[in-house]
């Protein structure tokens, strides 16, 4: 492990309240407000793409330029009440999401917070370049940020219960048979084994057009 990679549990623990914050605080509050639970990538984390404008700035939660509260030892709850936007996750969409309950208490280590910031960014722009008519979402559901071209997803994941690492995935609609393919729903490669993260989607891209369904 060198400097920039946090250790795996301060960076699991850390994830899992970034998770909440951006499930409860963040894409719930939005869904009721503005009817969509997309979130993007923003240098340094992630916000809100409609009302109410928030934002995750490293280790800090950022309303509307004029409140800024930091995420560690907080409750969602309090965020929430910071800024005047309430907390929940979106009702009756998905079944699964972070677990998480508006009185947890968050934990966020300034490091993996910047860690995970910089997963993002780097998944962000090897998604834009791979596809440049798609927009990148963060889905609150899984905290996976992702494209869909041709009915193939391309994403980066934070870490989940495939994989407890950042890591990137190429996951085709229908599943394809071939070395390339080394998980159950398409093929994932930790972050930090790709020197080229646009070269593995697009390696995934021509896979999946070229290799037949299992």
């Amino acid at each position: 492990m060198n400097a920039e990679e946090p250790d795996v549990e301060e960076l699991a623990t850390t994830r899992r309240s970034l998770h909440a914050v951006a499930e409860l605080v963040m894409a719930g509050p939005q869904y009721r407000t503005s009817g969509t639970i997309r979130l993007g990538v923003v240098p340094g984390g992630f916000r809100t793409v409609a009302e109410p404008g928030l934002r995750v700035e490293g280790d800090a939660l950022v309303a509307g330029g004029q409140v800024r509260a930091p995420l560690d030892g907080r409750t969602p709850a309090e965020l929430g009440a910071a800024t005047g936007a309430g907390v929940g996750a979106p009702e009756n969409l998905y079944h699964d999401g972070s677990g998480a309950s508006p009185d947890d208490v968050l934990r966020v280590d300034p490091a993996a917070a910047g860690h995970l910031a910089r997963c993002l960014a780097r998944g962000d722009e090897a998604l834009r370049r791979l596809a440049p008519d798609a927009t990148p979402v963060l889905w609150p559901e899984h905290f996976d940020l992702a494209v869909t071209v041709d009915e193939v997803t391309y994403g980066v994941s934070l870490g989940d219960g495939h994989l407890g690492v950042p890591y990137a995935y190429v996951s085709p609609w229908e599943p394809r048979a071939g070395e390339f393919w080394n998980a159950p729903f398409g093929a994932a490669r930790p972050l930090s084994e790709l020197h080229d993260l646009h070269g593995f989607f697009a390696e995934g891209r021509e896979r999946a057009a070229e290799d037949g369904p299992k």
